[in-house]
């Protein structure tokens, strides 16, 4: 699907480490060489032919991004680093002003470092109490353990639509309603879902958002951080700086500029952000109902097929992803990544930054084989074939 569009993709490789960071399209690419080559200047800081230009291309992102997110307003779309930087935002520059001692935060052991974390400093810092939600059997989060896991003193419900390790999409408008209902606010990490599948802030209705670019075919350096128009404006800025006040003086006084800008101090990844608006054009273009089916049909085939050699383990068969993670009977996962990319696979091995899960995994480490629009039936044939092997891994790796 695609595939052309992706120069990486030269000769045989087989990319499977999208939940890290996903392939760059030409088109991207070519977007970020221009600013560069034709006419690389600041924002808002110049009058002249480049500069006005590179305005008009950043600032028309966030249009771009508003669209593609289905948000009411551009001022509800921040640029920023990357996911963690969006929701250490989220957490210090929101709901450290807000929270009280003894105020509950609900998160669940699936969850990334940059989403639990930052609430476990809280609980350290200001008193609050972090609670986890139970995982099903299947290691998934089900609104019924959310509901069952909420007590009157839960005032934030933080936790991924897609995650990056078990690969379960979470009813993320189920649970917001219901936790709307009881003034609770909901925080989600969209990294493994924005370019895999539709997430409309609109129809979820939730209160904050983040994401990466370089997770949606995008670069690196630079994400999203999505609130609503009325919490943005009662959110701190992290950073002070130039591009983000209207005035300072002598006397201390000073004020800040509007929402989104308030919060882009200093000179922004301008390049990054040009390159992130063609990243969600492609993938509009391309339809995310279609990448993602294409993402499950891969699953689907590679869970058959894994299945019937009897040294692989597999541990998230039913999630509706394109993510599938899984061992070698007795094999270290660094070992096996080893192997695989002897065959030019290339596959991610370890925790994945999600810590917690060994406590329902009952393993420490695992291979993650992620997919995107680009993976194909034959990446998944190499990957069947050289696990059918998988018995000779040591006399390929030593």
């Amino acid at each position: 699907m695609n595939r052309e569009d992706f120069p990486a993709l030269k000769g045989n490789v087989a990319y499977f480490d999208n939940g890290a960071t996903s392939l760059k399209p030409k088109c991207v690419i070519d977007k970020i060489d221009e600013y560069y080559r034709d006419y690389s200047s600041n924002i808002h800081r110049g009058e002249y032919t480049f500069a006005v230009r590179t305005n008009k291309e950043y600032d028309g992102t966030r249009e771009i991004i508003r669209k593609f997110l289905n948000a009411k307003s551009e001022k509800e779309i921040v640029f920023t680093s990357g996911s963690t930087a969006s929701l250490n935002m989220i957490a210090f520059g929101f709901f450290k002003n807000i929270l009280k001692e003894k105020d509950e935060v609900l998160l669940n052991k699936g969850e990334h470092a940059s989403l639990v974390l930052p609430y476990l400093v809280l609980q350290k810092e200001n008193g609050i109490k972090c609670h986890f939600a139970p995982l099903s059997e299947n290691f998934e989060l089900t609104f019924e353990n959310i509901k069952k896991s909420i007590t009157p003193k839960t005032k934030v419900v933080a936790l991924s639509y897609i995650t990056n390790v078990i690969g379960d999409i979470r009813d993320v408008k189920k649970i917001t309603k219901y936790c709307h209902e009881r003034g609770i606010y909901v925080v989600v990490d969209a990294s493994q879902a924005v370019g895999h599948i539709k997430v409309d802030v609109e129809d979820l209705d939730c209160d904050f958002l983040a994401f990466s670019g370089h997770k949606m075919l995008g670069p690196t350096g630079v994400g999203v951080l999505y609130a609503k128009e009325n919490l943005l404006k009662m959110m701190s800025p992290m950073f002070y700086g130039g591009g983000m006040n209207q005035y300072f003086e002598e006397d201390g006084s000073f004020e800040l500029k509007d929402i989104p800008t308030r919060f882009e101090a200093g000179t922004p990844p301008i390049a990054e952000v040009i390159g992130l608006g063609e990243a969600a054009k492609y993938i509009m273009n391309v339809g995310e109902e279609n990448i993602h089916k294409h993402e499950l049909e891969l699953k689907k085939y590679l869970v058959e097929n894994l299945k019937k050699i009897d040294n692989i383990i597999l541990y998230n068969e039913t999630s509706e992803s394109g993510t599938l993670v899984f061992n070698v009977e007795g094999v270290f996962s660094q070992d096996t990544a080893i192997y695989l990319n002897h065959y030019d696979i290339y596959v991610r091995a370890g925790n994945h930054c999600t810590k917690m899960l060994k406590d329902d995994l009952k393993i420490k480490n695992t291979v993650r084989v992620s997919m995107h629009l680009y993976n194909t039936k034959k990446d998944c044939d190499k990957l069947i074939e050289a696990l059918k092997n998988s018995k000779d891994i040591f006399k390929v790796i030593l």
